[in-house]
């Protein structure tokens, strides 16, 4: 089965995610990147307005087809307790170019509702989830869960993880 990972970060943080989750399954990783300036105080401001108000942005165009893959792993940074406006153009944009799904963030303090509202902009539930915070990361807590979380895709999957 072949497997993308498609991601979005401002900071970093959810890129080194999805960097560890491509490398567990041998994928390809795409990352979703935004027209809009989202560097310093302001672009943070402007993030969650955006988020909380469920704006889409103008993303780049993505340069992997998400039909010509089995499953699609999206990785979001929670922004106002939701996802990502980034995340949210990509996943409404390729609705209906989605085979099976799973989902992961980074966040401070919680997932709030962005795992349910990547499965409404996608149209699709996910196989599998993964909620790190910024202190499992930071403390190495996330290495196991990232792996568990590529093992049970690998299992439902048969992609060979290592």
């Amino acid at each position: 089965m072949k497997a993308l990972v498609a991601y979005y970060s401002r900071t970093g943080t959810t890129k080194k995610i999805a960097e560890d989750v491509s490398q567990l399954l041998k994928c390809d990783m795409e990352s979703i990147v935004d027209k809009k300036n989202r560097a310093g105080i302001i672009g943070y401001l402007c993030a969650g307005r955006d988020a909380s108000t469920k704006k889409l942005t103008e993303i780049e165009q993505a340069k992997f087809d998400p039909a010509s893959y089995d499953l699609v792993i999206v990785g979001t940074p929670v922004w106002a307790s939701t996802l990502s406006a980034p995340v949210r153009t990509y996943l409404t944009q390729h609705r209906e170019r989605f085979n099976k799904m799973a989902f992961f963030c980074t966040c401070d303090g919680g997932k709030g509702t962005a795992f349910e509202e990547m499965e409404m902009a996608s149209g699709k539930k996910p196989l599998a989830v993964l909620e790190l915070t910024k202190r499992e990361i930071s403390n190495g807590q996330c290495l196991q869960k990232t792996k568990d979380f590529a093992g049970s895709l690998s299992r439902l999957m048969e992609v060979p993880c290592s």
